[in-house]
């Protein structure tokens, strides 16, 4: 099995992931989607997915917190994903994108646990 795996380079929470997969033995792409702008037709795609936008964008980052409070409430896909291409870092890491396409977001042992059958 080889998974797609979006996030920072310098993302602690991406490098657990990528430690922990790893160590499990998954072979597994990694992106970083700051060097590697992700095009909008997967931000929709992964957010529809995941059950809407709000479920693709951390609003306890600093990043989000910074925004002023006209940028918080984007109204329309396009307008989400201007927001994301201008602060990639808004998105939860990392993305995990299976080869059968299922998407998950964030990273925990037992969410990894239980999504790869380890």
């Amino acid at each position: 099995m080889t998974i797609t795996v979006y996030g920072l380079d310098k993302c602690d929470t991406c490098t657990k992931a990528r430690n922990w997969l790893k160590r499990a033995g998954i072979e597994h792409e990694f992106i970083d989607y700051r060097a590697q702008p992700v095009p909008a037709s997967t931000l929709r795609e992964w957010a529809g997915k995941l059950g809407g936008f709000d479920k693709l964008i951390n609003r306890a980052s600093m990043t989000w917190r910074n925004l002023p409070p006209a940028r918080k409430s984007p109204g329309s896909d396009p307008e989400w994903t201007l927001l994301i291409k201008e602060y990639p870092a808004l998105v939860k890491r990392p993305v995990v994108v299976g080869e059968d396409g299922a998407v998950s977001v964030g990273f925990t042992d037992k969410q990894f646990k239980a999504r790869f059958g380890v």
